[in-house]
């Protein structure tokens, strides 16, 4: 069976809630200030079979325009509505807001319920219909049945039931794929209970035992109990009002507004783009940065429109925007909004959000509104890959894309995984799920490329700069986008690391003859010294050159592993080193430690140079200090 749910809408006493009595049986006025007034000021819930079998839920909303936050809340995810107009007083304001609200939040199928017939003269009746077909030109009730009823004496009932059933046949079945979400229109307390939420849910599906997540707060829980239509089940559909109970969890901590659904199946911002239609109706033009109220799902949050292509809108037209908005929201792609004004509120506009999670625009950039406004017709993989382009270095993650999208887990792993496949996506950052576009890599392959030839013409004399200084050259691109640029263009023979540096793998050094003289000298000094080596400055002062092209000479022999750098300043010929190295390693092979003074007798040096060289031997896993002496890290194993 289809889960439909039928909306109320229209004028302040039309009979709204006594329409919803003489079909349903229930009086949906629940509260007391309700019905000493004799309006609806909350929400109100019903449901009903019809002829054909067909269960339909009904939600009542408010006329009054004091409460149009409520109706609109109310519509979130209504499949048809029944305008009431009264057979007495005709087609009145909130009539035509109602209508521009069903119409912005996309209900395409519905129906006139004539109320109090009974109070109408067939002759004005016709002149009443006549208005309402004149209304109801150009919006999507023009073809609708006018039903007229009268609740009071149970007249038309029968035919107004069996209108909806005809309407409920057309209704496509609601599929259950998606996240689940349900924007809540009512918390209160149960005793024995606790705090309870009630909604339609509008995509997807959950169950008894679901861990869920309220957004945009963030509060966790599990479902405790579920109940549709006064019963208790184990699950509910998209497409049902639904009651959700929660374990350890008090009223305090929801709010109405919020959407319940799957931990990390949305993400909360305060910045969308949308389609915007901005009502015909209004006749002053839609100023950039208006102040707004912004309705989605459940949820009222103030906020300012952004223009990105001009600086008014004038009545009827339609542009890409931005809404910047002082609370966050968390929405997908495709859902419907509403905008009514800051005072007097009133309904101006409204559309479909077309990026939930957006980022600053500046405006005025060229190709901007036509990017946006077509995001409307791509798919998913285009969608995908355009929010991943446009994030640039940053990139996007999995649950932005899920959003952005509206998939779930595993269609979108499939898309993803075509497009990295495709080369289109790269998935930049494994941990956090981050993925760029190609173009970006590339992009950022240009600049490491243009970085190290700068680099190779400033300093011939060395190999490259450090691969963990490269990641800190490129503002905005993250250590691990580096990273993985780095290693496609190794992959591809662009580029060569060498221990710690990297370089263009056409680079090479070239000595000129000074620097060759001046390398034979560096190299003989250090030989012929042995284990006591002059310090690097005062070598430089002695062979009378200077300091700053004897450091790239020095750091040249130090990449060809000629010489070994103990610490700053203080440097020894390889030969020597590793002479003294093996005798201490074969020293401790046969003997479990070393003392100090029996190494300074190894090697027969000051302690001026056998402290840094025993403890660069210790920085090198080679040795390890145990009190006052020495063992090898990894001493070899005895049979």
């Amino acid at each position: 069976m289809k889960r439909i749910i039928l909306g109320t809408a229209g004028h302040i006493d039309h009979g709204k809630t006594s329409l919803v009595k003489a079909a349903t049986g229930i009086n949906t006025d629940r509260l007391k200030e309700e019905q000493k007034r004799g309006i609806t000021i909350e929400l109100g819930f019903a449901h009903v079979t019809l002829p054909s079998g067909q269960i339909l839920s009904v939600v009542d909303v408010p006329g009054h325009e004091k409460f149009v936050k409520n109706m609109v809340a109310g519509s979130t995810g209504i499949d048809i509505v029944a305008m009431v107009i009264a057979a007495d007083e005709g087609v009145m304001p909130q009539t035509r807001e109602h209508m521009e609200i069903c119409s912005l939040l996309g209900i395409q199928k519905g129906l006139v319920a004539l109320t109090k017939t009974d109070l109408a003269d067939p002759e004005w009746m016709e002149l009443v219909v006549e208005d309402i077909r004149a209304f109801a030109r150009g919006t999507f009730l023009e073809d609708a049945p006018v039903v007229p009823v009268s609740s009071v004496k149970q007249e038309g009932i029968g035919d107004f039931l069996k209108a909806l059933d005809d309407l409920c046949a057309d209704i496509r079945p609601r599929s259950s794929a998606g996240p689940f979400r349900l924007p809540v229109d009512r918390v209160f307390t149960m005793k024995g209970f606790g705090a309870v939420v009630t909604g339609t849910l509008i995509s997807g599906q959950v169950r008894v035992g679901d861990p869920v997540t309220l957004y945009p707060s963030g509060v966790n829980s599990k479902v405790r109990g579920i109940q549709a239509r006064n019963r208790s089940v184990e699950s509910a559909e998209a497409g049902m009002r639904t009651a959700v109970n929660f374990q350890g969890l008090k009223k305090s901590a929801i709010n109405r507004g919020e959407t319940l659904s799957s931990p990390g199946a949305l993400v909360n911002s305060h910045m969308v783009d949308v389609a915007l239609e901005y009502l015909s109706a209004n006749r002053k033009p839609l100023k950039n940065r208006a102040l707004v109220r912004f309705h989605a799902g459940t949820r009222e949050v103030m906020g300012r429109v952004i223009l990105l292509d001009r600086e008014e809108l004038a009545p009827g037209e339609k542009t890409a925007a931005q809404l910047r908005l002082e609370s966050p929201v968390a929405l997908v792609k495709d859902d419907r909004f509403v905008i009514r004004s800051y005072s007097p509120a009133r309904t101006v506009g409204g559309g479909s959000v077309l990026n939930p999670a957006a980022s600053k625009h500046k405006r005025f950039k060229p190709g901007l509104t036509q990017s946006i406004e077509a995001l409307s017709q791509k798919e998913p993989g285009e969608i995908a890959a355009h929010h991943a382009e446009m994030s640039g270095n940053s990139g996007v993650s999995f649950d932005e894309l899920k959003v952005m999208t509206n998939l779930t887990e595993k269609p979108l792993s499939k898309i993803l995984s075509g497009l990295m496949s495709e080369n289109v996506l790269a998935l930049s950052d494994r941990e956090k799920r981050v993925y760029v576009h190609a173009k970006t890599l590339e992009s950022l392959e240009n600049k490491i490329r243009r970085h190290l030839s700068r680099y190779h013409e400033q300093n011939p004399l060395k190999p490259g700069p450090a691969r963990e200084e490269l990641k800190t050259r490129f503002p905005g691109a993250h250590g691990k986008l580096v990273h993985m640029a780095v290693n496609r263009l190794e992959k591809r023979g662009e580029l060569v690391s060498e221990e710690e540096t990297v370089r263009l793998s056409e680079h090479q050094i070239l000595l000129g003859t000074d620097q060759k003289a001046l390398r034979k000298d560096i190299l003989s000094a250090y030989d012929t010294s042995g284990l006591t080596p002059p310090y690097f400055k005062d070598l430089c002062e002695k062979l009378e050159v200077d300091r700053a092209m004897a450091a790239d000479v020095l750091m040249l022999l130090i990449d060809e592993g000629l010489i070994v750098k103990i610490k700053e300043d203080l440097y020894f010929h390889h030969e020597p080193f590793d002479r003294f190295k093996e005798k201490l390693i074969d020293f401790l092979s046969s003997r479990e430690e070393i003392s100090t003074p029996e190494i300074k007798e190894l090697a027969g040096v000051s302690r001026k140079y056998l402290i840094p060289l025993i403890e660069y031997l210790d920085s090198k896993n080679v040795t390890i200090r145990v009190g006052d002496t020495r063992r090898l890290r990894n001493p070899p194993k005895t049979s």
